[in-house]
C-alpha cells in the first residue's frame, strides 16, 4: 500500500469518528417490512392543511432491521421528485446500494425563496419537518446520517434549510448543484452548528444562474464567490481554499478548512468553466439534453454520496 496516500484518507476517515454521532430519532419504522424494495415507493401527506407528495427508494437489499442513511433530494423548478430521481441516477445501485433516497415534491413544482415560488419558507420547512417524521415512523432510519442534495430552485431551498437551526439541525450535510441562492445574503442565517458541511456545484457558462450572480428569474441572486465566502464565513474556516485544477484548467475544485472535528475540507466547491446549468454528470442525463450540452467531466451523485460518507450528524 502506498503510505502517503493512504494516510490522507485515514484522516478524513478518523473526522467522521472523532465525533459523538446523534443517537436519538424515531427508529420506531425499524423492523416493518415493505415489498417491492429496490422500487421507488409514493406517499401523500398532510402539511399545514395541504396534501403533498414524496417519493422513497429502498435499497434492493433493504434489512428491516438496519438503520440507513437518508437523502432527500430536491427538484428544480416547473418539476417534480422523479424527474430529479431519473435525472440524477441517484436510485441507482451504484451510487446508492447503502442508502435510502427520497424525493420530495414542491407545491406547484417550485420550492421556497424565489418571487415565482407559492409557498413560503415555513410551508416547505414544516414540510421537510412532516416528511421526516412519517418516514422515520414507517423505515429504518439513522438520524445521525440524513442528508440533502438539490438542483437549481431545489439547490437554492438547501440554502434555507441549511440556515434554519431546528429543521435543518436535523441534516448532517447539503450538496445543492447550480443552485439558485434567493435568500442571501440573509443576516437571519442561523444554522444549527459549525461546522455546516456543505458541498456546490456550478457552472461557469449557466445561463440560468450566473456564476456572477445578479438577476435571476426570480429575483437578485449572489455570485457563487460571495456565497462562498458567507459560508466560509460561518463555518470558520482558516484563510484561502486550497485550490485544484484539472481538465485543462477547465474545473477547480475548492477546499477549505473550517472549525471543527468535521471542519476538514467541510465546505467544497466544484466549478466547472464550460457547464451550464445542469446536472453534473459522466453519463448523458435529460438535464443536459434540455440545455444542449454533453456529458461534463465530474459526477455530482458520485462526489455528493462519497462527501455526505464523511459526516455525521453531532450529539
Amino acid at each position: 500500500m502506498n503510505l502517503r496516500a493512504f494516510l490522507p484518507a485515514l484522516s478524513l476517515s478518523l473526522a467522521v469518528f472523532a465525533v459523538e454521532p446523534y443517537q436519538g430519532g424515531d427508529t420506531s419504522g425499524c423492523g416493518k417490512i415493505h415489498p417491492f424494495n429496490g422500487l421507488t415507493h409514493y406517499h401523500t401527506l398532510e402539511s399545514l392543511g395541504e396534501e403533498r407528495t414524496y417519493s422513497i427508494h429502498l435499497p434492493y437489499n433493504y434489512d428491516a432491521k438496519a438503520q440507513y442513511p437518508l437523502v432527500l433530494g430536491f427538484h428544480g423548478s416547473s418539476s417534480v421528485g422523479l424527474f430529479f430521481e431519473v435525472d440524477t441516477l441517484l436510485s441507482m445501485p451504484a451510487f446508492s446500494a447503502d442508502k435510502i433516497l427520497l424525493y420530495p415534491d414542491g407545491i406547484n413544482g417550485s420550492w421556497a425563496g424565489p418571487s415565482y415560488a407559492v409557498s413560503t419558507i415555513e410551508q416547505d420547512l414544516q414540510w421537510i419537518h412532516d416528511i421526516l417524521e412519517h418516514a422515520r415512523s414507517e423505515y429504518c432510519i439513522d438520524s445521525a446520517r440524513v442528508y440533502a442534495t438539490g438542483m437549481s430552485n431545489g439547490g437554492g431551498f438547501l440554502d434555507s434549510l441549511a440556515c434554519n437551526a431546528t429543521v435543518g439541525g436535523e441534516f448532517a450535510a447539503f450538496a445543492p448543484a447550480a443552485g439558485s441562492y434567493y435568500t442571501e445574503p440573509d443576516e437571519a442565517c442561523q444554522p444549527a452548528r459549525k461546522p455546516m458541511p456543505i458541498l456546490e456545484f456550478h457552472g461557469g457558462s449557466d445561463k440560468s444562474v450566473h456564476y456572477e450572480g445578479g438577476q435571476g428569474e426570480g429575483g437578485i441572486e449572489p455570485s457563487i464567490s460571495d456565497w462562498l465566502g458567507l459560508w466560509a464565513k460561518r463555518n470558520e474556516c482558516d484563510g484561502d481554499p486550497k485550490q485544484e485544477d484539472s481538465e485543462g484548467g477547465k474545473v477547480h475544485h475548492l477546499t477549505f478548512s473550517c472549525f471543527g472535528d468535521q471542519g476538514e475540507a467541510a465546505l467544497q466547491h466544484w466549478k466547472v468553466d464550460d457547464m451550464g446549468h445542469v446536472w453534473p454528470s459522466t453519463e448523458l442525463n435529460f438535464s443536459q439534453i434540455a440545455a444542449g450540452e454533453g456529458p461534463t467531466y465530474i459526477s455530482a451523485s458520485k462526489l455528493a454520496m462519497e462527501f455526505f460518507d464523511r459526516f455525521v450528524r453531532p450529539a
